[in-house]
């Protein structure tokens, strides 16, 4: 008996009446990860778009995949030239050694196996508190769990550190899942990033496990500035002192949370988002000249007092989780702007607000989460008035 025989044959059971029925959002959460549900449209008259909500999700999940993958390698690594100096302890460092891996940085294998220990823990952690949410919700409302949740999942994960405690990381979806989304109607209703709702949460609410110099690397004893904090305390030429050349911060070999230093995996992504339409270039495009223009702006005035006026544009694209916001979450098209001329203004928004932060504010050296929150408030302001310029255009035309 083939798969998809197996559900044709147990799907009567879980439906209404069935003996199983109260397990029903379960169930076709995984028939439909599985397999294209029977309702996805195909044609007219849906004019906007008829692509699927399974297919989006899954992409964004493929676009994700190089970031995970040096994540993994990238928090080994860090983890085990910390380890060099001030030595291992806990349950990871016992089975690393258990199983005779040991803890060589040069050694891409123990870097990818240790990076994998502190991923997987928070992916699984998150997964099971944020898929209780989401069950519990489709229970009540009666409808489907849909592929949303694996894209929120994922980027929640990459955006934390890999010292997050796991309560924390339950807590944090959990506030993301519910307060984010599901209060507003669930999956395509939100109108704030569920993920970074979540770590927006944690970040106000636990600032000393994510913030600082000595929760990005999971070693106990070891205390490092990130690029930001470097910047914003002494100034892009001060980099090269603490090892960090602009090449590192591009592959991204250098301190940050889970997923999100290595701008070319995250620009890996955003081509294949890209080419297969699934991200809109108008809000990329937006966000990078916004960033540029404020930026070399800022270059131009200097400052005697503040060493991040002298930031230029290619620093702030490789540092901090600038290029993941751009990729993965500018784009999203859910919580940003939905008109053409829009997209554009609502990425110079975020683009504009997150050299802002970085640079004016001094208390938060890292700018994009708060740049794509405030970007996600203002985009139905943006549409708003986009589309009375065009009403108002057009009845001048034909006045």
């Amino acid at each position: 008996m083939g798969l998809r025989s197996f559900f044709d044959r147990v799907e009567p059971h879980f439906e209404k009446g069935g003996k199983y029925e109260k397990w029903f959002p379960i169930y076709e959460m995984v028939e439909s990860f599985l397999y294209t549900p029977k309702t996805v449209t195909t044609a007219a008259p849906h004019a906007r778009s008829y692509i699927d909500m399974k297919r989006i999700m899954t992409y964004v999940v493929i676009a994700t995949v190089p970031c995970i993958l040096f994540g993994l390698y990238n928090t080994g690594l860090q983890t085990n030239l910390a380890i060099a100096e001030h030595g291992a302890s806990g349950w990871r460092a016992a089975i690393i050694e258990g199983l005779g891996i040991g803890f060589n940085a040069n050694n891409p294998l123990a870097n990818m196996l240790h990076g994998l220990l502190y991923f997987l823990p928070i992916y699984i952690v998150t997964l099971v508190a944020g898929g209780a949410w989401e069950v519990l919700f489709a229970t009540i409302r009666r409808h489907e769990v849909n592929e949303g949740f694996l894209v929120t999942s994922m980027l929640y994960t990459l955006i934390l550190p890999a010292t997050t405690p796991l309560w924390q990381v339950a807590l944090g979806i959990s506030f993301g899942v519910v307060i984010g989304k599901e209060v507003f109607g669930g999956t395509g209703k939100n109108f704030l990033n569920p993920a970074l709702v979540g770590r927006a949460f944690l970040y106000f609410a636990y600032p000393a496990y994510m913030s600082g110099d000595s929760v990005w690397t999971p070693v106990d004893g070891f205390s490092g500035a990130t690029a930001l904090a470097i910047t914003a305390s002494d100034g892009p030429a001060a980099l090269p002192e603490y090892g960090i050349t602009w090449m590192d911060a591009f592959i991204g070999t250098i301190q940050g949370c889970l997923g999100e230093t290595s701008t070319i995996a995250c620009l890996i992504g955003l081509a294949f988002l890209l080419v297969t339409k699934i991200a809109n270039y108008r809000m990329v495009v937006g966000c990078l000249l916004g960033m540029i223009a404020f930026s070399s702006l800022l270059n131009w005035i200097g400052s005697d007092t503040n060493p991040a006026f002298a930031t230029p544009w290619y620093w702030h694209l490789v540092i901090g989780g600038y290029a993941f916001g751009l990729v993965f979450m500018v784009t999203e098209p859910v919580s940003g702007s939905h008109t053409n001329i829009g997209r554009y203004i609502y990425g110079a928004l975020i683009g504009f607000m997150v050299v802002m932060i970085r640079v004016i504010n001094p208390a938060f050296p890292e700018g994009m989460m708060l740049a794509i929150l405030f970007g996600n408030v203002f985009a139905p302001l943006i549409d708003y008035f986009v589309v009375q310029a065009n009403i108002r255009r057009r009845a001048r035309r034909h006045a």
